[in-house]
């Protein structure tokens, strides 16, 4: 038998597996799996304040923003834009969270300009 070697994890390694354990409709197993590390490891560094994910507000602080898809959508290949609103300054979020009517659902985290969603979402739509 071989002896394993004790993994090394860094403090910001381990302050990103807790934060992706804690995404909602993600388990500490899946995430576990991922990372090939035990899923009480995980419970256990959601544990230490220094790990787990900070507060970045509840859903009762989520902005939520009405969308209208219009213009033609994506069909066989061929895209026909639709009308851009205003030539502002595009808008962008750190994170978007979209259940269309289907029930898929549309997570995006990480700095995104607002624009590259509704296209996602229109990618969908066909």
């Amino acid at each position: 038998m071989s002896k394993r070697k004790k993994r090394f994890w860094a403090d910001e390694e381990k302050r990103e597996i807790c934060a992706q354990a804690t995404t909602p409709g993600m388990s500490v197993a899946q995430v576990a799996r991922r990372y090939a590390v035990n899923a009480n490891l995980i419970f256990k560094w959601l544990k230490d304040p220094r790990f787990a994910p900070e507060a970045e507000g509840s859903v009762d602080d989520a902005l939520f923003l009405p969308v209208e898809i219009e213009g033609d959508v994506v069909c066989n290949g061929i895209s026909n834009h639709a009308p851009r609103s205003s030539p502002s300054a595009p808008l962008s979020a750190s994170r978007v969270d979209i259940t269309l009517s289907d029930g898929r659902r549309i997570l995006v985290e990480g700095p995104t300009a607002l624009t590259a969603v509704v296209s996602l979402v229109q990618g969908l739509a066909v």
